[in-house]
C-alpha cells in the first residue's frame, strides 16, 4: 500500500498548472462584445424595423426594449456569478425584476393592440424573424455554453438555464429592433415564445454539453 507522504508527493509530481477563469466582470464584457456583434451584424442584414426612430420616442416601447436588454445583461452576469463555487446561489435572483418588467411590458402591448385589425406583419416577415432567432440565438447559445463549461458540478442547470434567459433577451431585443411585429398573438409568441424555446433547449441539453466541453 503507497504511503501517504508518497501518494502526496507523486499527485504533487503530476500535478499541472490551473489556469484561473477570468472574472465574471471580463467574461461578461466579452459576452456583451459578443451578442452586439451578432445583433450589429443582423442589422446590417436586415436593416432596422420602420420607423425606429418614432417607436424609440414612445414610452411603452423604449421600456420594453430597455427592459429586455437589461435582462439580458443581468441574466448573463448571474449566470457567470453562479457558476462559481464561491458564489452564492442567490446571484440567480438577479434577473427577476428585469425580466418581470419585460415580461409586464409584453403584457400591456398584448392588451393595448388585442382589437386592433392591423396587427398583422407583412408577406414573409415571419420567415424572416425565424431567421433572425435562429441567427441570433444558436451562436450565443453555443458561446454561452462555452464560457460556462467550467460551472461547478453541484449546481450546473441553474447557471446554464440564466444563460438561456440571457440569450432569449437579447433575441427579443433583436427581433424588436429589427422586425415589424406589434400584433398581440405575435409579440407573445417572438418574445415569450423565444424565452421559452431557449431556456428549454439549454436547460434540456445545455448540462449535457456543459460536461463533454468540460471533459474535452
Amino acid at each position: 500500500m503507497t504511503k501517504t507522504d508518497d501518494l502526496i508527493e507523486t499527485l504533487a509530481a503530476q500535478a499541472r498548472p490551473v489556469r484561473r477563469l477570468p472574472s465574471p466582470w471580463v467574461r461578461l464584457c466579452l459576452w456583451l462584445l459578443a451578442a452586439l456583434a451578432v445583433v450589429g451584424a443582423l442589422a446590417l442584414w436586415h436593416g432596422a424595423r420602420p420607423g425606429l426612430g418614432t417607436l424609440l420616442a414612445q414610452p411603452r416601447f423604449a421600456l420594453g426594449v430597455a427592459a429586455s436588454a437589461l435582462t439580458a445583461v443581468l441574466a448573463a452576469l448571474a449566470a457567470f456569478l453562479a457558476s462559481l463555487p464561491d458564489r452564492a446561489r442567490g446571484w440567480a435572483l438577479l434577473p427577476l425584476p428585469a425580466a418581470a418588467l419585460w415580461v409586464t411590458t409584453i403584457g400591456y402591448s398584448c392588451l393595448a393592440q388585442w382589437v386592433s385589425p392591423d396587427g398583422s406583419s407583412p408577406p414573409g416577415e415571419t420567415l424572416r424573424c425565424a431567421s433572425t432567432l435562429l441567427a441570433s440565438s444558436i451562436p450565443l447559445s453555443l458561446l454561452t455554453l462555452w464560457m460556462l463549461r467550467h460551472t461547478a458540478r453541484l449546481w450546473r442547470r441553474g447557471p446554464v438555464l440564466l444563460g438561456g434567459l440571457a440569450v432569449a433577451a437579447v433575441t427579443a431585443t433583436a427581433l424588436s429592433l429589427l422586425h415589424p411585429l406589434d400584433a398581440s398573438a405575435e409579440i407573445l409568441f417572438w418574445n415569450l415564445g423565444v424565452a421559452a424555446l431557449v431556456l428549454a433547449v439549454d436547460g434540456v441539453v445545455g448540462p449535457r454539453l456543459v460536461q463533454r466541453l468540460e471533459q474535452a
